[in-house]
């Protein structure tokens, strides 16, 4: 009886922990640890309990990219964060372009399209919204701006012959000067008091090497933008990341001991490092040594003497981030903006409740 209390315990510590890989499906895919749903547990949401529980592990940063695992919170929160990444976190981008003259080959509405979807390096924190509702006036009407909420760039380039290109050449990289336009070519124009305020800031695109237009002799743009602030929610030219992603901590088990060919077998079922053979009295053996590296391909569940002896699964409230900066922002201070706009989120939502409760 105690055994199979045990037993029947284990089980459902594996249908509210784990999502289990089959291999015609996935189980336990719903999280279902919700107060009184379990006898036995106590599933009731407590602060104290939570702290304990929630960890941030730092895997990896650089100037661009984090990975970071977020432990012992639901999917729903973790989902609410990649989301605000992607949509809510605001940045400065081109929205108005002024095209004074475009004589290349490339129409206006393309060339705008593609300025507008260049990254701005400018801290968004330090610019208010630029929101017409409040003025008044259309964002057509006022072309200036202020200096409070509107950064002012310019594109001004020609293309003419190389009078010292050599006579035989055919390279247009010899014969012509401005052939080609980058987002390097891109002036920041200071508006008001701004160049004083940013005069450390180095405003203007992330990179220098983001191709805009090919140009020819006699080839000329003279065009001049305001850039803004905004959200991608509204536009993705807004959104501060390249990607937001993230995925439950993998977990492989072996139900028993495998050795010999079908442990070579069994590593190459799986990704570079996940599964290393070791030497056993004489025998390779296969252990698990990273299932963090894993695909969960399930390509291992082909083999019909394999698949019964492995047991994928994932860590349901282990997830794995990567956060993917276009570089206007490190990606850390992308993590902290998109924590700070879910507890804007909240604190609205409990003043709406506050509200009702007085009505």
């Amino acid at each position: 009886m105690t055994l199979n209390m045990a037993a029947s315990r284990g089980n459902v510590d594996e249908i509210r922990d784990r999502v289990i890989l089959g291999e015609f499906g996935v189980k336990n895919v719903h999280t279902t640890d919700f107060p009184g749903n379990y006898p036995g547990y106590d599933d009731m949401w407590d602060l104290k309990k939570f702290k304990e529980n929630f960890k941030i592990n730092i895997i990896h940063s650089d100037e661009t990219t984090l990975e970071f695992d977020m432990i012992g919170i639901d999917a729903a929160i973790a989902n609410a964060f990649r989301r605000i990444l992607l949509a809510e976190v605001p940045t400065m981008a081109i929205e108005k372009a002024f095209i004074y003259n475009n004589t290349s080959i490339i129409q206006d509405e393309i060339l705008a399209q593609r300025l507008g979807l260049v990254p701005i390096k400018a801290d968004p924190r330090l610019f208010e919204y630029r929101n017409p509702a409040q003025t008044g006036v259309s964002l057509s009407e006022d072309q200036e701006g202020t200096e409070i909420d509107t950064i002012q760039l310019e594109l001004k380039v020609k293309c003419s012959r190389n009078p010292r290109a050599p006579k035989d050449s055919s390279d247009p990289k010899e014969l012509y000067l401005n052939h080609m336009v980058y987002s390097g070519d891109i002036k920041w124009v200071p508006v008001g008091n701004q160049a004083d305020v940013f005069a450390d800031a180095k405003i203007g695109p992330v990179h220098d090497d983001i191709l805009l237009a090919q140009l020819r002799p006699g080839h000329e743009l003279d065009i001049v933008m305001h850039c803004v602030k905004g959200i991608g929610k509204d536009h993705a030219k807004f959104s501060p990341v390249a990607t937001a992603s993230y995925r439950l901590l993998p977990e492989i088990t072996l139900l028993e001991t495998i050795e010999g060919e079908k442990a070579e077998r069994l590593q190459r079922c799986f990704s570079p490092g996940v599964i290393e053979l070791v030497n056993v009295n004489g025998k390779q053996v296969a252990k698990v040594v990273n299932s963090r590296l894993d695909t969960c391909s399930r390509e291992v569940l082909r083999h019909e003497d394999l698949k019964n002896v492995v047991k994928l699964g994932r860590v349901r409230d282990h997830f794995i981030f990567s956060v993917e900066s276009t570089g206007i922002l490190p990606p850390e201070v992308l993590v902290s903006e998109s924590i700070k706009v879910l507890i804007g989120k909240c604190n609205k939502f409990l003043a709406a409740l506050d509200a009702t409760d007085k009505e």
